[in-house]
């Protein structure tokens, strides 16, 4: 993603949204022609807010950069914190990281832990659609085979997600993948010694085979700030023939209020940025996403 044509894309729209999560603050409004850095705007006056839960200062948690034991690293391995970005380097001003996709209208770090990026994992576990026989399902229109996937009923919002969360300090991309996964669809924090390495067995079989990157980078996500923001890795788990999953009973747990096997078509509203995302894996397995053949030509042209 270009860091100058902000909200050209539509890569910058959830991040101007009003209220900001879980409060009653209005962003300053931001038009489309004003989100990019390089458009001049001397009266731009954002919102400063960043949520009492994050200056309570849990540990996933920055100080306030006018700390003055906090001298944080950015663009770089700081200790065990990452804050280099999947999008290359982006600048700092008044001590402050800059959101690369441009202005939000606001300023600080709202619920957001870290300033600068904050990195999650998505892994989207998929599976053909069945029938009674075990024969894969056709879409009747497109005539492709349907794609299932994992989605998670998020307790914060009430909408639709892949069941993601914040990769740790330290954790590697993979093991945060598996580990959501777990703690999101299968309940894994509140089984008994036995079950969870039962289910870690099964978690093995399934994010140890071959897997796609489908996208690293920058996510539009409605908490993110002029100085905090959202990047995740979203990672494609792929049971063919969906034995693995079938000795998985998913179990909503975590952050998750409801968790099911959801079909994957254009059709489906979900958070953030994850629409995006499962249309790639569609696309990446040839299954179907929409009725109209035109769309996908298209799609598959861009």
């Amino acid at each position: 993603m270009s860091t100058s044509n902000g909200a050209k894309e539509n890569s910058h729209n959830k991040a101007r949204t009003s209220p900001y999560p879980g409060s009653k603050v209005q962003r300053s409004q931001v038009p489309n022609e004003k989100v990019g850095w390089f458009v001049e705007w001397q009266d731009y006056n954002p919102v400063e807010y960043t949520a009492v839960s994050v200056l309570a200062g849990p540990r996933w948690a920055d100080p306030q950069i006018s700390e003055s034991n906090f001298s944080p690293k950015f663009n770089e391995k700081d200790g065990h914190v990452e804050r280099k970005s999947q999008n290359g380097l982006y600048e700092i001003e008044n001590g402050r990281p800059r959101n690369p996709a441009g202005r939000t209208g606001l300023v600080g770090r709202g619920l957001l832990g870290r300033w600068g990026p904050n990195h999650a994992a998505d892994p989207i576990i998929t599976r053909w659609k069945r029938d009674s026989s075990g024969n894969k399902i056709t879409h009747p229109i497109s005539g492709k085979n349907i794609l299932q996937f994992v989605a998670i009923k998020r307790k914060d919002c009430g909408e639709w997600a892949i069941p993601g969360g914040m990769v740790d300090p330290g954790e590697k991309i993979s093991a945060a993948l598996k580990r959501e996964f777990g703690e999101e669809a299968l309940n894994s924090l509140q089984k008994s010694g036995a079950e969870k390495k039962e289910l870690e067995e099964q978690l093995h079989k399934l994010f140890s085979q071959e897997h796609l990157v489908i996208y690293k980078g920058y996510v539009d996500d409605p908490r993110n700030t002029d100085n905090a923001w959202m990047e995740t890795e979203a990672v494609n788990y792929h049971d063919e023939t969906g034995e693995v999953m079938d000795n998985l009973t998913l179990e909503a747990g975590d952050d998750a209020g409801k968790v099911k096997w959801v079909d994957i078509s254009d059709q489906l509203q979900l958070y953030a940025s994850h629409s995006q995302f499962i249309k790639l894996v569609a696309e990446k397995r040839d299954a179907h996403w929409s009725e109209d053949s035109e769309t996908e030509t298209e799609c598959r042209g861009l």
